[in-house]
């Protein structure tokens, strides 16, 4: 497995001191649902501390969970790619302080500066390529004890 890529540390010193200019630090108390599937994706955010689960609804009343996330983790990406909806839902499993950004300003920004969207768009691709990764290493460990089962 490779190591989880982190949004921030991975731009270069310039970009990542760019893209800074448009952060806005906030804060989710425990149980909060920061984002719904399907909703519009106009933000992102890096956690700073604290864990978010992401959930995929199964029924109305039921999610799974697909992932945890941490400090220094990408929270959002779909506002990236149309048709900008979240894929998934995002709930803080504890209390969370994250930096939030605004899509529009930073795809703007990003306009201004091609290298910082180039950097940005890399960076977002390695994490999501990470989380594939991880992904399919847990589907693996599920078809295994699957199949173990069934034996």
């Amino acid at each position: 497995m490779t190591k989880a890529i982190k949004l921030l540390t991975a731009l270069p010193p310039p970009q990542r001191r760019r893209l800074m200019t448009l952060a806005r630090e906030v804060a989710f108390p425990e149980d909060a649902q920061i984002f719904e599937a399907g909703g519009a994706a106009d933000r992102f955010w890096v956690i700073r501390s604290g864990a978010v689960t992401l959930n995929q609804p199964v029924s109305s009343a039921q999610h799974v969970t697909v992932a945890g996330l941490g400090a220094g983790d990408l929270l959002g990406w779909s506002w990236l790619f149309p048709p900008h909806r979240w894929d998934f839902g995002a709930q803080a499993f504890s209390p969370v302080r994250a930096y939030e950004f605004d899509a529009a300003s930073v795809l703007v920004l990003c306009e201004e500066d091609p290298q910082l969207g180039l950097a940005l768009v890399r960076s977002v691709a390695e994490i999501l390529a990470h989380r594939l990764e991880m992904t399919r290493g847990q589907l693996m460990d599920q078809y295994a004890l699957h199949r173990r089962g069934s034996l």
